[in-house]
């Protein structure tokens, strides 16, 4: 009975999570609909009615902030659940279940913190004429560039480096691992800071696809996880990215 009451806790805790991130997905659907059409009267056609004044700083920034928080949460959370699978398994103190949430707490505040720092990026963007349309589109030569600058990205040695401690939960937990409820935090957020690193340039992405496309989140959030739980290989980051670069260099030109 203590065995399956445990396992009922444990599934609830991943539930959690997967509700978390369906309820950010289904936010961005709505905030998407309201980007293209405009209309409505609640608090996500105003961030969208926000979003289109660069001119007035404060509030746009506001509103980004709060728009990639919530892309963060979504196209994250499922990248995270491997590993917190992992941390449940070996937490052996109180409170396992809290410990693991706290585990990705940590690692999504992180992207929280990333996320000032793409809304910033979004704003000086939108202000200076670069970004197009209700779905803030980049152009097709900086949009070639963005992709470019993915791909060789993709080819360095510090995007490997990243990627590793992303593809081992194992042996993140045995180098990093901190005990109780606070060391849970923090391994999360230092694990978060791993995978920004590793990720930060596909995040760059949304500005090709749009920074308010929901396929375009769908889409990258699909390769990130993929990244993580495909087997080793030389290829896993290099092709993607040599394929990066040919897109970009053909819609540079292209455009």
């Amino acid at each position: 009975m203590t065995l399956r009451l445990g396992a009922v806790r444990q599934l609830a805790g991943y539930f959690a999570l997967a509700v978390i991130a369906a309820a950010a997905w289904a936010f961005l659907v709505a905030s998407e609909e309201a980007m293209v059409t405009m209309q409505g009267d609640g608090l996500v056609a105003r961030l969208m009615v926000l979003m289109m004044r660069p001119a007035a700083p404060g509030p746009y920034l506001g509103a980004a902030v709060v728009m990639w928080v919530v892309m963060m949460i979504a196209m994250m959370t499922p990248a995270v659940l491997p590993m917190a699978v992992v941390h449940r398994r070996l937490y052996r103190e109180r409170h396992p279940n809290l410990a693991t949430f706290l585990f990705a707490t940590g690692y999504l505040a992180g992207w929280a913190v990333f996320s000032i720092a793409a809304a910033l990026l979004q704003w000086w963007m939108h202000r200076s004429g670069w970004l197009h349309g209700m779905m803030l589109v980049a152009g097709a030569p900086l949009g070639g560039g963005l992709l470019i600058a993915a791909g060789l990205y993709q080819l360095t040695p510090f995007k490997e480096a990243c990627l590793s401690h992303c593809r081992s939960p194992l042996g993140y937990f045995l180098e990093h691992w901190r005990a109780g409820l606070g060391g849970s935090f923090a391994m999360g957020l230092a694990h978060g800071l791993f995978c920004i690193g590793c990720c930060w340039v596909l995040m760059v992405l949304m500005f090709v696809g749009g920074a308010m496309s929901v396929l375009t989140m769908m889409v990258l959030a699909v390769f990130i996880l993929a990244e993580r739980l495909l087997p080793s290989g030389p290829w896993v980051a290099r092709l993607p990215g040599l394929a990066m670069i040919a897109g970009g260099a053909w819609w540079g030109l292209a455009g």
